[in-house]
């Protein structure tokens, strides 16, 4: 145990040390930019980590006072240049290298994790600066903040229970519906800044589809309207969130039942290479010229995350009635209810049920094609969201899919 305890401490002296230098370094280079010079430099910034961990290694009063000193020596060489250049960057720098130093001790590799993040932020300066003066415009910092309080101040408040007969509709999960709307259309928009309109759309509808393919479907829809000249692009993005879809539920089945996955793996893979070939088929079409174009307006709408939301909670709602109402005799009926809802639940419901020794996969696989395509329903009513002219070839696209398991589960059974 001694010997590990050695060892660890090791580790954590070096990861100050590595730190302090890597910091330090980033600071050295400014003296060269600036003509006022930088206080602290390489050796400076090595020596204050080495300071933080020595300090944290012999106790909390040593801690106290060696704090002090390093802030005492900060606030002095502000004081030293502020008629120059009044930036608190590298004196802040300094406490931070401080701090990581003292924390190297008890976790190195957070550590050293944290003073390359300090070095990156350092060097960014002006790339940030130039984000947040001249491309980041108000309405944009608006809707992230507004993101931000969706996430930790209404979510957390919101009561984690259900509320109705049936045990389904949860406000949390209902506002959390919302802000997954709110945080792939924002997504999406910065995808479309950086890559522009093609790539970032297609990206962000494929990775969309890993945190909910309805949400993005209704997301890239809200973009479509907001934005004409990208339609088709974001009708190719939808579809390609559907390739998401079945490469979770094959994941599910995996983890859950492989038994059941040898009996669905062809009609899952068949679907998952025809979401793949009419989302390419509707990428190759584009946009032309205009998928080039800036975008405009506003990364999200949270009037449409909330009625979107509002949406997906009354078709569980009425799914669960439907349930409730029919019984749980027939296992194909369970399973479209709640697929309507969430074709990976619905998935992982039938996988629990179809554990037994005397199940019957094509029953079950059966049952699975009925929740895909309620899924795909809900997916449809979804694409609602950008209009005629985004969702006819959407919902043409998820009838393809629909389609296609439906034919290769009957072909298999």
């Amino acid at each position: 145990m001694a010997d590990f305890l050695a060892v660890e401490q090791v580790f954590g002296f070096l990861a100050a040390l590595g730190g302090g230098l890597l910091v330090g370094v980033q600071r050295e280079r400014q003296k060269d930019r600036h003509a006022s010079g930088e206080p602290a430099g390489v050796r400076t910034f090595t020596v204050v980590a080495l300071i933080g961990a020595i300090a944290a290694h012999l106790g909390a009063s040593t801690q106290w006072m060696a704090g002090f000193a390093v802030t005492a020596m900060a606030i002095a060489a502000y004081l030293q240049r502020a008629d120059r250049d009044p930036g608190l960057t590298t004196e802040a720098a300094l406490l931070a290298t401080y701090l990581l130093g003292a924390f190297a001790t008890a976790a190195p590799a957070f550590s050293a994790a944290l003073f390359v993040v300090l070095a990156a932020l350092l060097e960014t300066k002006q790339a940030l600066h130039h984000f947040t003066r001249n491309v980041l415009s108000e309405r944009e910092l608006g809707d992230a903040l507004l993101l931000a309080a969706s996430v930790l101040i209404v979510l957390p408040l919101l009561p984690d229970r259900t509320f109705d007969a049936y045990a389904v509709l949860n406000p949390r999960r209902i506002w959390l519906f919302a802000v997954l709307v709110m945080a792939i259309n924002g997504a999406g928009y910065i995808a479309l800044r950086v890559f522009g309109s093609r790539r970032g759309l297609l990206l962000a509808g494929f990775f969309g589809g890993f945190i909910s393919s309805t949400a993005t479907i209704a997301s890239m829809g809200q973009r479509a309207r907001e934005t004409p000249g990208v339609r088709r692009t974001c009708i190719a993005a939808a579809l390609l969130s559907n390739v998401a879809t079945v490469v979770q539920l094959g994941l599910v089945l995996l983890a859950t039942a492989p038994a059941t996955l040898q009996r669905l793996g062809f009609p899952l893979a068949a679907a998952g290479v025809a979401a793949i070939f009419v989302g390419t088929a509707s990428a190759v079409r584009g946009d032309g010229a205009a998928a080039s174009d800036p975008p405009r307006g506003r990364p999200f709408d949270l009037g449409q995350a909330v009625v979107f939301a509002l949406v997906v909670a009354a078709a569980t709602g009425v799914a669960a009635l439907l349930r409730g109402w029919m019984g749980r005799g027939g296992v194909v009926l369970a399973a479209t209810a709640t697929g309507f809802a969430d074709v990976h639940a619905a998935a992982i419901s039938l996988a629990q049920v179809n554990s037994g020794a005397d199940s019957d996969s094509n029953t079950f696989a059966y049952a699975l094609a009925a929740a895909f395509v309620a899924n795909s329903i809900m997916k449809s009513i979804a694409a609602g969201a950008g209009g005629r002219d985004y969702a006819l070839p959407l919902i043409g696209g998820i009838a393809v899919i629909s389609a296609v398991l439906l034919g290769t589960v009957w072909a298999t059974s």
